[in-house]
């Protein structure tokens, strides 16, 4: 049993949901792409910058005490890059567009990491 198909139908509902989200990917904490949708961006470069990425922010959330990495949120001047942790074994990233509502985002990301986590983390996987 693949678990790429579900995890994509989550991608894409996802984007379904939040206003601007130009694609979103799963992968493994250590970047390796589980599933993605993303259209114009290159999948595996994303998946280790995010790798790299999250290992910076657990470092940081441990060194000051804020305990284990839950997400990180990276603004640029044409829009963001938010990382929400999913599951023991995964990590969600989306990208969206400067004018993407925020709140709207996490609200929904963080649902969606998750069911991810949760389909992820399931016994029943191999």
């Amino acid at each position: 049993m693949t678990i790429e198909p579900d995890v994509r139908e989550e991608l894409v509902a996802l984007r379904d949901q939040v206003r601007h989200l130009q694609g979103g990917m799963v992968a493994s904490a250590d970047g390796m792409v589980i599933a993605h949708d993303l259209r114009d961006i290159e999948p595996d470069g994303l998946a280790a910058l995010t790798a790299a990425a999250i290992g910076v922010a657990i470092r940081l959330t441990e060194a000051t005490g804020q305990g284990g990495f839950e997400e990180t949120l990276t603004r640029g001047t044409d829009g963001y890059i938010a990382a929400y942790s999913a599951g023991s074994r995964a990590v969600l990233t989306a990208v969206a567009g400067p004018d993407t509502n925020v709140g709207r985002l996490h609200w929904q990301a963080r649902r969606t990491a998750a069911r991810i986590g949760a389909l992820m983390d399931s016994p029943t996987r191999p």
